[in-house]
């Protein structure tokens, strides 16, 4: 795996009633990905254990290509839109692949 670009992004939410209206932010622009995006390979959104106000994305396109293709989506750009009324705080960090595993697709 020497192609592809990831990042990895960290939303710190407001309040408990933040994060249900981003949760549901959220889930409304998944469903964009998942129909739209032949490139978005992996976008996968977690919550730490210990942190019920943080969000984590993980994220990984085939290439900066695919990448500027979602950034591009109607549904994303709502979402990038609409998020800011839910967070304390962001942290962005891009990502190039060097090597690993990919499961085959299916």
């Amino acid at each position: 795996m020497t192609q592809g670009l990831g990042l990895v992004v960290r939303f710190l939410l407001a309040s408990d009633e933040a994060a249900a209206a981003f949760d549901d932010l959220c889930a409304r622009t998944m469903e964009g990905i998942e129909e739209h995006e032949p490139g978005t390979l992996v976008y996968v959104r977690h919550t730490p254990p210990e942190e019920p106000l943080t969000r984590v994305f993980y994220e990984l396109y085939a290439d900066r290509e695919a990448f500027e293709a979602h950034e591009a989506q109607e549904h994303v750009r709502h979402f990038l839109s609409e998020r800011g009324q839910y967070l304390a705080g962001t942290e962005v960090i891009f990502l190039d692949a060097i090597d690993g595993k990919v499961a085959a697709q299916s």
